[in-house]
């Protein structure tokens, strides 16, 4: 339920095990220890999400463990749990580091796990979806639609790990993902924005220009491609890496 309670609400988002057991290693020495609930379970959600984003145990998770339990015992739970934290994520992880970490086609990835989780946490809303949230599409049926259609820029003689990139990624209902197809972004987003203009309503039922750039902001895309203004592929990746990066960074500073 912790870790639930930290967006990740389906098994799909959970890939390591063993962030998972030092998680409930936490969890048990804060109950021995007699800290309130609501303190073990912000320690452990903050916790198990930065194990994640810094691999803290899919290296060689015996040496870590048993170094991390040997400093709780020297130095409390809650007192080394921070001060690990606050040098694992300063700003510097945040604004340069997550970026381009996040440079990756694997959809496994713990940054786009975490992603995820933190748009289930925030209350998103699903790409160009009025009414069903990313929740929703975890826990029935999601696609996984490229924002940049995969056939668009395979035909380009683009390389899958370059379409596959997880900044080209969104959380989408199918139909939404089927409509689209391999239409380019630059004729999608015009239509988008013609559908808030009295237009046909091509994909999903968002018709309202504000409602429509706060959907896209929710998926961490620019308002600005509603305007005509489609970037280059690779200019694309790079903001939006950024974008996803401060959305992580706002989720975790609420956990």
């Amino acid at each position: 339920m912790i870790l639930r309670s930290a967006g990740f609400v389906t098994s799909n988002l959970i890939r390591s095990q063993n962030a998972i057991n030092f998680a409930y290693i936490l969890y048990l020495r804060g109950r021995a220890e007699g800290m309130p609930a609501a303190d073990i379970e912000r320690l452990v959600r903050r916790w198990y999400v930065m194990s994640l984003l810094r691999g803290r145990y899919s290296g060689s998770p015996e040496t870590a463990f048993d170094f991390d339990i040997r400093q709780i015992e020297a130095r409390g739970l809650a007192t080394y749990c921070e001060a690990v934290i606050d040098a694992e994520l300063p700003e510097s992880f945040w604004s340069t580091l997550l970026p381009q970490e996040m440079d990756t086609s694997s959809a496994s990835s713990p940054y786009f796990l975490v992603y995820q989780a933190a748009q289930v946490k925030l209350g998103d809303l699903g790409f160009l979806s009025r009414d069903i949230t990313v929740r929703d599409l975890l826990l029935n049926r999601s696609d996984v639609h490229h924002v940049y259609p995969r056939n668009h820029l395979k035909k380009q003689g683009m390389a899958r790990g370059r379409y596959n990139q997880i900044a080209n990624f969104v959380l989408a209902q199918s139909e939404i993902n089927i409509g689209i197809g391999d239409r380019p972004p630059e004729v999608y987003f015009a239509e988008l924005a013609e559908q808030c203009s009295g237009g046909a309503r091509r994909y999903g039922g968002i018709t309202d220009i504000a409602e429509m750039r706060a959907n896209l902001r929710m998926s961490c895309l620019p308002e600005t491609l509603l305007d005509g203004e489609i970037p280059d592929f690779g200019d694309f990746l790079e903001a939006r890496r950024k974008l996803m990066a401060a959305k992580i960074k706002t989720y975790f500073e609420g956990l």
